[in-house]
């Protein structure tokens, strides 16, 4: 369950007109740029949240001291969303130090600040650090329920103060995911697509996740007009395309793409990589990356583009 508190939407509206109006009144003030505090009891998922922020664009940083937090607040300069993992095990966390940084950053024009609090009921907590056989950082030589329940009340009072909580009791990580994304990305999280091609004479790239062999295609090579154009050049693609067995061919490869893509996502995936290979690696292979990019593009993905073999091609 994720919790917006109506105070924030108060804090939100301040925060703009402090902000001197650079945040729309209709937008959320994560766009300002955006500050998370990610915070809670050991075993909530704190980790699995702040990685899943990191992938919609955050820039990460776990487990900093309080004593910091202030400093990197004042050096400013931020140009992309921030996210902050504020954990009780550091040995100068303290509630009150903790709170007294939500008031300051309230009030920050630099940052837009929300708290985001995991929650877990006591039996959960206890059930996950039994499965890890792990002490309990607030209880290293007591009983695990000591510590959970030493954290919790330490807690309590971050949790009241919090902008958004979600109860991580009967979600798995894919759901825990998706719940910071809907409550981070409204829009939803686009998975980064990388469009490689490649010549097998090279071997095929390491740590793609789907490889298309293309080499049944006619084979502009051997033609000695083409030879020195490369897939990216119309003539190329033209020639490619008039095989008779290209069209259908890329149509069930792009059929395939757009059904596997939302799937992938679903279960917290956030990079495809897809790699076409052919002889050399110059034309039929790069028409297809080409052409798939192209169509993706227009399905509204986020697409990049890596050509191998080509002199001086890295990825756009």
């Amino acid at each position: 369950m994720t919790r917006t508190s109506p105070q924030s939407e108060q804090d939100s509206a301040a925060a703009r007109d402090a902000a001197g109006g650079d945040c729309p009144p209709d937008q959320p003030l994560l766009t300002c740029p955006p500050l998370v505090l990610v915070t809670g009891p050991s075993g909530a998922g704190r980790t699995t949240a702040i990685n899943a922020l990191e992938d919609l664009g955050f820039e990460a940083i776990d487990n900093l001291p309080l004593r910091l937090v202030p400093g990197l607040v004042d050096a400013g300069g931020a140009d992309r969303p921030m996210v902050l993992g504020l954990d009780p095990r550091n040995r100068d966390f303290s509630t009150e130090a903790l709170l007294e940084i939500i008031d300051m950053l309230s009030v920050r024009k630099s940052f837009a600040s929300t708290v985001l609090y995991l929650d877990a009921e006591p039996e959960v907590l206890l059930r996950r650090f039994s499965e890890t056989r792990r002490r309990h950082p607030l209880a290293p030589a007591e009983s695990p329920e000591v510590g959970v329940a030493r954290e919790l009340d330490l807690l309590q009072p971050v949790r009241a103060q919090a902008d958004v909580v979600i109860d991580t009791s009967e979600l798995n990580v894919h759901q825990l995911r998706a719940e910071v994304e809907r409550a981070f990305a409204p829009k939803g999280r686009q998975l980064a697509v990388a469009l490689h091609s490649f010549s097998y004479k090279r071997g095929v790239p390491r740590n793609v996740d789907m490889v298309f062999d293309c080499r049944f295609l006619a084979n502009p090579y051997w033609e000695p007009a083409l030879r020195a154009h490369d897939g990216r050049d119309a003539v190329v693609q033209d020639y490619v395309m008039a095989d008779a067995r290209f069209q259908g061919f890329f149509d069930r490869v792009l059929d395939l793409t757009l059904s596997l893509l939302p799937a992938y996502r679903e279960e917290g995936k956030s990079h495809f990589s897809i790699a076409f290979g052919c002889t050399g690696g110059q034309h039929r292979s790069v028409t297809l990356a080409e052409t798939l990019a192209k169509a993706l593009a227009r399905a509204g993905q986020q697409v990049s583009i890596r050509h191998r073999e080509l002199p001086g091609q890295l990825m756009k």
